[in-house]
């Protein structure tokens, strides 16, 4: 899991020539509102235009797991400043690799609090 280890780095760093290097050529990144990024340039280039927009950018991880055949759960929370106030997002990331080890796709889930408070979203016990 070098490549992960490695991803997460360069996303700290935006050092998006060493995050490219951890990609598989048809990587695919599905993203939490289901919108999906095909292929290492494009998946680069949408970092590469998303993450430094973003004020005081910074990636903290909370976990990283091995999941059974080779993929990995990484919990994390990105924090930036938005519009002044510094803010938290907490996600689920799951990482499959192919043959060679590089990142072959990415699933995202975000953790969020309610819409309401004292209102129950559905599923909730």
């Amino acid at each position: 899991m070098r490549a992960l280890d490695e991803y997460l780095q360069a996303l700290r760093s935006q050092d998006w020539k060493r995050l490219e290097a951890c990609l598989a050529e048809d990587v695919c990144r599905t993203g939490p509102h289901l919108d999906v990024v095909r292929g290492r340039r494009a998946y680069v280039e949408f970092l590469a235009k998303v993450v430094p927009r973003l004020q005081n950018y910074e990636l903290q991880v909370q976990r990283i797991r091995k999941l059974e055949g080779g993929s990995a759960l990484v919990e994390l929370c990105e924090i930036a400043d938005i519009e002044g106030v510094r803010m938290e997002h907490p996600e689920a990331l799951i990482f499959d690799f192919d043959e060679a080890g590089a990142i072959l796709r990415i699933d995202i889930y975000l953790k969020q609090p309610p819409a309401h408070r004292g209102r129950r979203a559905p599923g909730d016990v």
